[in-house]
């Protein structure tokens, strides 16, 4: 008959096993994870303990880093920059490459100055999820590769936000692009739709190098490179395979491998970084009905470009969305807007929308009809001079007395669409059909807009 294990040698073998480590024996009666004693005392009562079959793991994937310990660990650290350094675990490289991107971003302190005073708003809450996800804590530095920590960049090819998300991609992971937001620029929707991204390809190459790289460049793209060089008998990490990728992605990793060398000792490349204290920037307030962002950082007592900046992802002058829609704001700032919100006697919101039915309905006319100027309603739609509103358009106008209390209705915000053309081809138009009359026009040789095709970045 086997001999049971006592009980008693089992809680003992659980508290060798569970004792925090120590540098050395600090007289508490622990014994050290990793001693003499404790391996003595593991090792003694080992053959005892039940056996279970273990799987073959040879050929999974390495396993992503684990999380750097207990939530409360994070705030050991004072500093933000500090939990960036303790979470370090992409492996470095070394290459001309870095040299040359530390050389360029040393010779600018005052672009690292302004980089990094912006990134002090959203590094706490990017460092946060990081570590949450158990992911290395680098990555909190891509940003400052993909926008300079800017959620307004919006490139040529169409990618928007801090963590530069094309159209396509960030349909993808969630993010809602309409006429009145586009999440790609909202901090906590594009960089939870980042970090899972980058996730998935990091599960997907096992290797955070290749994983970035295809973040730049497509994992479609890496995927037929790695093929490339199996078949030549050729390695496969990142450096092996730099030379089949384009310039862009090539310099990639490199740049944030410069960046990293700077956070880990800024003083050794003559720079000064922002202290960032290791506390949340922001907080999340929740939008009861809709409202002016103008009103809403008048209520926060906030500058409308820092409100802006922590919620780059309304497009329009009023804040529209159901009661999941949140606005960020400064822990200070939020109790000072939840307190000019309960003394607030106004409307919060002085917009409602406006469908066009009809080609004949100019910006000149609504702007009458609605009490305004032409101006107004352009800005308030992004509408470029010289174009003329097709119909199906929706618009924002302001809200006339019988519309004062009225929300605009979610339905209309997912739905909202606004097109336009110039507005010499619709005189065009109007000159044909009027010379069909008997009227004679100047020819008019105005060519239609044309949209012209970007690169994807993210998409294959």
């Amino acid at each position: 008959m086997q001999a049971r294990f006592p009980h008693s040698a089992l809680l003992a073998a659980l508290l060798v096993l569970l004792a925090p480590a120590r540098a050395h024996d600090d007289n508490t009666g622990y014994a050290p994870a990793g001693s003499a004693a404790a391996t003595s005392a593991v090792n003694s009562i080992s053959s005892n303990l039940p056996r279970f079959p273990v799987s073959d793991l040879s050929s999974q994937k390495p396993a992503k880093p684990a999380a750097k310990g207990a939530e409360d660990d994070a705030f050991r650290e004072k500093d933000v920059w500090g939990r960036i350094r303790s979470g370090y675990a992409i492996p470095d490289i070394s290459n001309e490459l870095v040299g040359k991107h530390v050389n360029w971003y040393t010779a600018r302190p005052d672009y690292i100055a302004r980089t990094t005073t912006r990134a002090s708003r959203y590094l706490f809450h990017v460092v946060t999820e990081l570590e949450k996800r158990g992911m290395p804590t680098e990555l909190a530095l891509l940003p400052f590769i993909e926008s300079a920590f800017n959620p307004q960049a919006l490139s040529s090819a169409n990618a928007a936000g801090m963590w530069q998300f094309v159209p396509g991609t960030g349909r993808d992971f969630n993010l809602k692009q309409d006429a009145f937001k586009d999440e790609r620029r909202g901090i906590l929707a594009s960089t939870d739709a980042a970090l899972t991204y980058l996730q998935r390809l990091y599960d997907m190459f096992g290797d955070w190098q290749l994983a970035l790289a295809a973040y730049n460049w497509g994992e479609g793209s890496v995927q037929k490179a790695i093929k490339r060089n199996q078949a030549a008998g050729k390695p496969t990490d990142f450096e092996s395979l730099a030379e089949l990728m384009p310039a862009e992605t090539r310099n990639y990793v490199p740049k944030l491998q410069a960046v990293k060398n700077i956070v880990a000792n800024p003083a050794q490349y003559g720079l000064n970084l922002p202290a960032i204290d290791n506390t949340p920037y922001f907080t999340a307030v929740d939008k009861t009905s809709d409202i002016d962002l103008t009103i809403a950082a008048h209520l926060a007592e906030l500058s409308v470009d820092e409100f802006k900046a922590l919620n780059p992802q309304f497009k329009r002058p009023v804040i529209t969305g159901d009661e999941q829609t949140k606005i960020l704001l400064p822990k200070e700032n939020a109790d000072k807007f939840h307190l000019n919100l309960a003394q607030w006697g106004k409307n919060l919101s002085t917009w409602t929308t406006h469908k066009i039915t009809s080609a004949r309905e100019s910006i000149s006319t609504l702007a009458s009809r609605f009490h305004t100027t032409p101006d107004v309603i352009r800005q308030a739609n992004n509408i470029p001079q010289k174009t003329a509103l097709k119909a199906g358009s929706t618009i924002l106008v302001p809200k006339l007395s019988t519309s004062a209390s009225i929300d605009i209705p979610a339905e209309v915000e997912r739905n909202a669409t606004v097109a336009f053309e110039a507005e010499r081809e619709r005189s065009s138009k109007s000159a044909k059909s009027s010379s069909k009359s008997g009227y004679k026009h100047a020819k008019s040789d105005s060519k239609s807009e044309k949209s012209s095709k970007h690169k994807k970045r993210h998409d294959d």
